[in-house]
């Protein structure tokens, strides 16, 4: 299969967009959501559910991996598709926000991050060379640079020299990767990562330094890191209208479905958050009428009703929310399982539709309205 990412529509409305994109181990239809599995899992689902839900491409983690089992094991075992039995796409991440996110335990220097591990407090250390190394190991289909993700607030002098930090490292990675091919047998996309904290000039000298290398893919890191949404969007916009049209646009831990929606009418193309299986395995879902908080007593006697009456997944087929919220009550595990299923069913569905939309054209008209039955939701909450 040739890789690359063709782009098969564009709204006349707004900038949104559908794609496809093409990796060694199969197609992914654009937009899309990528369900994260931070340590090689999806929490609380298999390989089967995800693939009844059509999850077509997966998150993996490299700070994670590399700290356990190691990325050495997993190479060993045949990559990380075959370590986990996943015949779909995969994409790993760099570890530099699990790295930045550690704050007390790392040391940033001009090579790399120096950080203390979570499980053990032994130390290691990430240079741009290493995670690439790394990555190459686990052979996902995506790889992603490692960058340094600027906090919220920073000042323009902080954001300048975080900006520099993850160019160099940029280019370190590029000229390894160019004398290490791949070890799995088929090739690996390297995605840039677009930083410049919420100033709008810095990320446009961010993208004036990745387009000379010509990327198979961009995301554009460092949002919902605290920031406003109407800042994240503004912030996505600048970058996509400047980015290259015939190349996928990723933001990266992006978020709840309005924030989806509204990045899609801008322009962007992919998505992964912790979001669905987190807060399903805390209580609440997402549903085609807005969040659902399951656990509440209110629902302890809705013998009739599905968690959500417009879905189709395993879930809603088959359970009550009564019965649900009684395992989610009685510490039964079937309750995340069950409750993590949904969730994410309905965000891969979500993505389904809003791309069926841009294919006719009403995405816009849709997504409106959907929004506002959200936020009447919210209001009679």
């Amino acid at each position: 299969m040739v890789e690359g990412f063709t782009l098969l529509a564009s709204s006349a409305q707004s900038s949104a967009r559908a794609g496809i994109l093409k990796t060694a181990h199969g197609e992914i239809q654009t937009p899309v959501f990528m369900p994260v599995g931070t340590q090689g899992s999806v929490k609380a689902l298999t390989p089967r559910d995800l693939v009844a839900a059509d999850a077509r491409i997966i998150l993996g983690n490299t700070y994670h991996l590399y700290l356990r089992p190691g990325c050495d094991l997993v190479a060993e075992a045949g990559g990380l598709h075959r370590f986990i039995s996943w015949d779909r796409a995969l994409l790993t991440d760099s570890g530099g926000f699990q790295v930045w996110s550690l704050d007390e335990l790392r040391k940033i220097r001009p090579e790399g991050v120096e950080f203390r591990s979570h499980i053990d407090g032994s130390k290691h250390l990430f240079t741009p060379q290493a995670v690439m190394n790394h990555q190459r190991r686990l052979g996902a289909d995506i790889i992603m640079a490692f960058d340094e993700c600027t906090p919220y607030p920073a000042s323009e002098a902080q954001v300048s020299q975080s900006l520099q930090l993850t160019q160099r490292w940029t280019e370190s990675a590029l000229e390894w990767l160019d004398k290490n091919p791949p070890l799995h047998g088929y090739p690996q996309q390297f995605f840039g990562i677009v930083q410049g904290g919420m100033y709008v000039e810095s990320r446009l000298a961010a993208i004036e330094h990745l387009l000379p290398f010509d990327l198979p893919g961009y995301a554009i890191g460092g949002l919902s890191v605290g920031e406003p949404a109407d800042i994240m969007y503004t912030v996505a916009e600048a970058c996509t209208r400047v980015l290259p049209a015939h190349k996928p646009r990723y933001v990266m831990g992006v978020g709840t479905p309005e924030n989806l929606l509204e990045l899609i009418k801008r322009g962007v193309d992919m998505f992964d958050c912790v979001l669905p299986t987190r807060n399903a395995r805390n209580g609440t879902v997402y549903t085609w009428e807005g969040p659902l908080h399951f656990k509440a007593a209110r629902h302890a006697k809705e013998f009739d009703k599905p968690l959500d009456s417009h879905c189709s997944c395993y879930a809603c087929k088959n359970f009550s929310r009564a019965y649900i919220r009684h395992l989610f009550h009685a510490g039964e595990i079937s309750a995340l399982h069950l409750a993590s299923l949904h969730s994410l069913h309905f965000f891969l569905s979500l993505m389904k539709t809003a791309r069926e939309k841009i294919l006719i054209g009403e995405f816009e008209a849709w997504s409106g309205d959907l929004m506002r039955r959200w936020q009447a939701s919210k209001a009679s909450a």
